[in-house]
C-alpha cells in the first residue's frame, strides 16, 4: 500500500521544481513531436543551484545522467536509484516481529561461526551477505506458512506473510558481522606468534570496541552519507533489486517494457551461473586462470612476468570465471566512470610503469616475481621473521645484519605508493569537491532533502543522538580497559590518535564510496604513523592499526546498511538495535568458535596441519607486527617503522647526492624498509604523497576552466582502485573494466529499458549463483575426505593442471623469477 501522507517536498526542491516547469513550459507545449508535457526536465538547461536543489548534490555530481534526468517529486533523479528501490511505503508492513529477531539472531550465530571455522583454513570459503539473502528468504516464508497465529506475552508469533521489511532486517543482521572481525586477528597473533594467552574479558573488549565504536561514528555520518540523494551507495542498488524481486514489488522505476519478468529473469540467470561454475570452480579451472600465452612458452620466465595470472601481469586478459570478474566488485553496479578511472590507473601504473621498473631491475625487481604478496630474504625465501626477534619480541638488529634485508615484489612496492597517493588525495579532494555539500548537509534535516525517500523515512522516528554517544562512550572505556589492564604496550593517547585518525576519514572516504563504490583504506597511513611513534610494539601496531583502519571501514559499514534501510523504508531504531545486537552476537562467536579451535585442533596455526587449518591471514597478520629498526646514512636521523613488507632499491643511473655511491642507505616509510645506494630511488614512492595532493587541484582548476571536459570524473579511485594489487592481477580489472564498459556504458545508453530492468536484477542472480555453487562445490567435493575426491581423475585432467605449471606458478607456487639464483647465491646489497 502506498503511503498518501508522506511529508510534502522542502521548499527549496519546490521552487526549483516549479522554475524548471515554468522555464520549459512554453516550448514543451509547442512541440512538434507530440511528447505530453510534464516534468522531464533536460539537465543541461537547468542552472546549477536548481541542480542542487533537485538532487541534494553542492558538487558537480559525475553520477547525473544528462539523458535520463527526471524532476519528478515522487522519484529519484538518478535512473539507478529509480530502477533498484521502489518509491512507495507502507508504514504499516511488519518489521521487527518475533520471527524477524528469531532468524536474524540465528543467522549471526550460525554464519559468523562458519566463516570463522573456515577463516584459519586453506582453502577456506565465505558465506557472503548476498548468500544470508537467499537463505533467509526460504527461512521466513517457511515461518509465515508454518507457525500457528498464537500470542504469547501481547507477541504474534505469525502476524502474516513474510515481509519485504522483515528480509532486509533479517538479512541486515545475518550480514553485518558474517565476515572474520578484525580484532580476532590481533588475539591469535599475540597466541601464535608472542606466547600471549589472555582470558576471554581481553578479547572480548578489543573485538566489541573495535567493531562497535565505529558504528557510534557511522551514526554521526549518517546525516552526510545517507540522507543525501547524491550518496547513492551503488553496492545497495544491487541488493534493492534483489529484495524486490523476490518479493514482486513493482514499481514505476522498473519502466514498461515487455518481456520476461524480473522474477523469472532472475531464475533463468541465478540457475544460467551456478551450474556454469562448477567449470572454471571445478571441471575447467584453466577457464578461470586462462593465460592462454603461457601455455604457448610455459617455462619461459620472461612471458610469465608480463602474461600469466599468478605472479605476472596478466595481459593474457581472458577469463570465463565470474569469481574472477567481481573479484573487485560487481561491474554491473560501479559506474561506468568509477570504473574508466581505475581502468585508466591500471594501465598506466601497473602495464606501463611497473614492467618499466622491474626489467630495469629497480628495487632488485628481477630476483622475484613481479607481483607477488610475499616478503623475501636475500636468498628469494619467504622472510622468517623469527629469526631476527629476541625472546622478548623486538627486534634484534644484529640478528637481522646477520640474516638478510627484506624485499618485495615491485607491484607490492607501486601499490604502496599508490596507497600514499590515495590518503592525500581523498583529503584533498573532498576539500575541493564536498566541502560545500558537507557543510549544507550539517545543517540539512531529513525532511528538507529533496528526495522521495527521505521524505518517506521522515516519517519515522529517527535514532537519538545520545544513543550514538552512549555507544561510543562505552566502546571508549572497553578500548581504554583492554589497553591499560592487560600489557598491550599501547598508551591511551595513541588510542585516542587512532579515533582522531578514523574520525577525520569517514566523511571523505564514505562520500566517496558512496557514489564509485570504492573505498578507500587506512592500513596504510595508521601503519606509517604508528610505526613513527612507538617504533618496537608490535602488540600495539596491531591495536592501533585496527582502531584506526576498522573504525572507519566499520563506519561505513554503518552508514551502508543504513542507506539500504533507508531505500527499503526500514524504520532506524530497528536498524540501529539490528546492527548493535548481531554484531555483538557474531563477535562473541567467533571468539567462542576461535578458543575452541585453539584448544581442540592438533598443530593449528601450524605449516604443515594436516587438516589445512594453516593461519593463512594470521601469519600475514603476525608478520606485519613484527618492528625493524631502519637507519639513514649516518649523521642525519634514525627511525623506526612497523611491517613486514621491504624491498632492496639499487640504482646509480639516475640521481645526484652527497652520498658516496658504496654507502648503503636504509630507508623505512610505512613499513618498507628500502636499502639504496642512492637516496633519491627511495623518496620517490614517497613523492607519491604529494602526486596525491596536487592531482585533484590540477585537475579541479582545468575543470573549473573547461566544465564539460572529462576531467569532472577524474577521482582519487585512480589511485586506490588498484589496492588489491597483488594478489590481484589483470585478469581482475581488464575483463571487469570490459563489462562494466558494455552494461554501464554501451546498453545502459542504447537499450536504457532493458537495462533499467534487469542490469540490477542480473548483478544480483550471477552474483547470487556463484556464490552458491562455491559452497556446493566446497561442501560437496573439496571439503569431505580433505580434499582427496577426484585427486586421480578430474582433478588430474590438462584442464585442472594446465594453470597450475610453469613459470608463473612456479615450485610451490612461489612464481619464477626472471634472474633466479643459482644455489648459494644472494642478491641485494652487500651491507644492510
Amino acid at each position: 500500500m502506498a503511503d498518501t501522507n508522506v511529508a510534502p517536498p522542502s521548499p527549496h526542491y519546490q521552487m526549483a521544481r516549479e522554475s524548471n516547469i515554468q522555464q520549459h513550459a512554453d516550448e514543451k507545449a509547442s512541440s512538434t513531436d507530440g511528447e505530453k508535457m510534464g516534468n522531464e526536465a533536460t539537465i543541461a538547461t537547468l542552472e546549477d543551484d536548481n541542480i542542487a536543489a533537485l538532487t541534494g548534490a553542492q558538487f558537480d555530481d559525475p553520477n547525473l545522467d544528462k539523458e535520463h534526468f527526471t524532476a519528478l517529486d515522487d522519484e529519484s533523479p538518478y535512473p539507478e536509484v529509480r530502477s533498484a528501490v521502489a518509491n512507495t511505503d507502507d508504514p504499516d508492513m511488519p518489521v521487527t516481529t518475533l520471527r524477524t529477531w528469531v532468524i536474524g539472531i540465528a543467522w549471526a550465530i550460525i554464519i559468523p561461526g562458519l566463516n570463522q571455522f573456515f577463516f584459519f583454513r586453506f582453502p577456506g570459503v565465505t558465506i557472503t551477505g548476498i548468500v544470508a539473502q537467499l537463505l533467509s528468504f526460504p527461512c521466513g516464508r517457511a515461518a509465515a506458512a508454518y507457525l500457528p497465529n498464537w500470542r504469547v506475552f501481547g507477541v504474534s508469533l505469525n502476524p502474516g506473510p513474510f515481509t519485504v521489511k522483515e528480509h532486509v532486517l533479517i538479512t541486515i543482521m545475518a550480514s553485518v558481522g558474517a565476515g572474520s572481525a578484525y580484532a580476532t586477528d590481533i588475539v591469535a597473533v599475540q597466541r601464535v606468534y608472542y606466547n600471549q594467552t589472555y582470558n576471554f574479558s581481553y578479547q572480548w573488549f578489543v573485538v566489541m570496541s573495535t567493531q562497535l565504536i565505529g558504528f557510534s561514528i557511522g551514526g554521526v555520518a549518517r546525516r552526510f552519507l545517507v540522507a543525501p540523494p547524491s550518496m547513492i551507495w551503488p553496492a545497495n542498488l544491487v541488493n534493492c533489486a534483489l529484495f524486490n524481486t523476490l518479493h514482486s514489488q513493482y514499481y514505476a522505476g522498473v519502466g514498461t517494457r515487455g518481456g520476461l519478468s524480473r522474477e523469472r529473469f532472475f531464475v533463468y540467470a541465478f540457475l544460467g551461473s551456478f551450474f556454469w561454475y562448477f567449470f572454471p570452480g571445478y571441471i575447467f579451472q584453466a577457464l578461470s586462470y586462462f593465460s592462454w600465452v603461457t601455455w604457448i612458452r610455459p617455462n619461459n620466465a620472461t612471458i610469465a612476468q608480463l602474461f600469466g595470472y599468478f605472479h605476472g601481469m596478466g595481459m593474457s586478459v581472458v577469463t570465463f570465471d565470474w569469481n574472477q570478474i567481481t573479484y573487485i566488485g560487481s561491474p554491473l553496479a560501479t559506474p561506468w566512470w568509477a570504473e574508466a578511472n581505475i581502468f585508466a590507473g591500471f594501465v598506466f601504473f601497473y602495464w606501463f610503469l611497473t614492467p618499466v621498473l622491474y626489467f630495469t631491475n629497480t628495487w632488485f625487481g628481477k630476483f622475484m616475481p613481479i607481483s607477488s604478496r610475499t616478503s623475501y630474504d636475500n636468498q628469494m625465501q619467504t622472510y622468517d621473521v623469527k629469526r631476527i626477534l629476541t625472546a622478548d619480541n623486538t627486534v634484534d638488529l644484529d640478528a637481522y645484519h646477520k640474516y638478510s634485508p627484506l624485499f618485495l615484489s615491485t607491484t607490492f612496492a607501486i601499490s604502496y605508493g599508490l596507497s600514499f597517493a590515495s590518503i592525500t588525495a581523498t583529503l584533498m579532494h573532498a576539500f575541493l569537491y564536498f566541502r560545500k555539500q558537507i557543510w549544507v548537509q550539517s545543517r540539512r534535516a531529513l525532511h528538507e532533502q529533496p528526495d522521495i525517500h527521505a521524505r518517506l523515512m521522515s516519517r519515522y522516528p529517527q535514532v537519538p543522538e545520545w544513543w550514538y554517544l552512549v555507544l561510543f562512550l562505552g566502546m571508549f572505556v572497553l578500548g581504554i580497559i583492554s589497553i591499560e589492564v592487560w600489557p598491550t604496550q599501547m598508551p591511551v593517547w595513541a588510542f585516542v590518535l587512532a579515533l582522531i585518525i578514523a574520525f577525520t576519514y569517514v566523511i571523505p572516504i564514505g562520500m566517496i564510496q558512496a557514489i564509485t563504490n570504492q573505498q578507500v583504506g587506512l592500513n596504510v597511513i595508521t601503519e606509517l604513523i604508528i610505526g613513527y611513534a612507538l617504533p618496537g610494539r608490535p602488540v600495539a601496531m596491531m591495536m592501533f592499526k585496527t582502531w584506526g583502519y576498522i573504525t572507519m571501514a566499520q563506519a561505513l559499514t554503518f552508514a551502508s546498511d543504513f542507506k539500504l534501510g533507508h531505500y527499503m523504508k526500514i524504520p532506524p531504531r530497528p536498524m540501529f538495535w539490528s546492527q548493535v545486537v548481531a554484531t555483538v552476537i557474531a563477535g562473541t562467536v567467533q571468539l567462542g568458535v576461535q578458543a575452541w579451535m585453539f584448544t581442540n585442533i592438533n598443530d593449528f596455526c601450524a605449516p604443515d596441519q594436516k587438516d589445512g587449518f594453516i593461519c593463512p591471514s594470521t601469519e600475514v597478520f603476525g608478520t606485519a607486527s613484527i618492528i625493524v629498526r631502519a637507519s639513514f646514512f649516518p649523521g642525519i636521523s634514525t627511525i623506526s617503522m612497523t611491517d613486514n613488507i621491504d624491498s632492496g632499491v639499487s640504482s646509480d643511473r639516475s640521481c645526484s647526492s652527497a652520498v658516496d655511491r658504496h654507502t648503503i642507505v636504509s630507508i623505512r616509510v610505512a613499513g618498507i624498509v628500502f636499502h639504496l645506494t642512492r637516496v633519491c630511488v627511495c623518496l620517490a614512492l614517497v613523492f607519491f604523497f604529494l602526486i596525491g595532493t596536487v592531482t585533484p587541484v590540477i585537475a579541479w582548476s582545468l575543470n573549473k576552466k573547461y566544465p564539460n571536459s572529462f576531467l569532472k570524473y577524474v577521482n582519487p579511485v585512480i589511485f586506490n582502485g588498484t589496492g588489491l594489487i597483488p594478489p590481484a592481477t589483470a585478469i581482475n580489472y581488464v575483463p571487469w573494466a570490459a563489462v562494466g564498459f558494455i552494461f554501464q556504458y554501451v546498453i545502459r545508453r542504447r537499450h536504457f529499458s532493458w537495462w533499467t530492468k534487469y542490469n540490477y536484477v542480473l548483478s544480483a542472480a550471477l552474483d547470487s549463483g556463484v556464490a552458491v555453487s562455491i559452497l556446493v562445490i566446497f561442501f560437496a567435493l573439496q571439503f569431505p575426505k580433505n580434499g582427496t575426491i577426484g585427486l586421480t581423475n578430474i582433478q588430474a585432467w590438462w584442464g585442472n593442471t594446465i594453470p597450475f605449471t610453469g613459470a608463473d606458478y612456479g615450485p610451490g607456487g612461489a612464481g619464477t623469477p626472471v634472474r633466479p639464483l643459482a644455489p648459494g647465491e644472494t642478491f641485494g646489497p652487500s651491507t644492510w
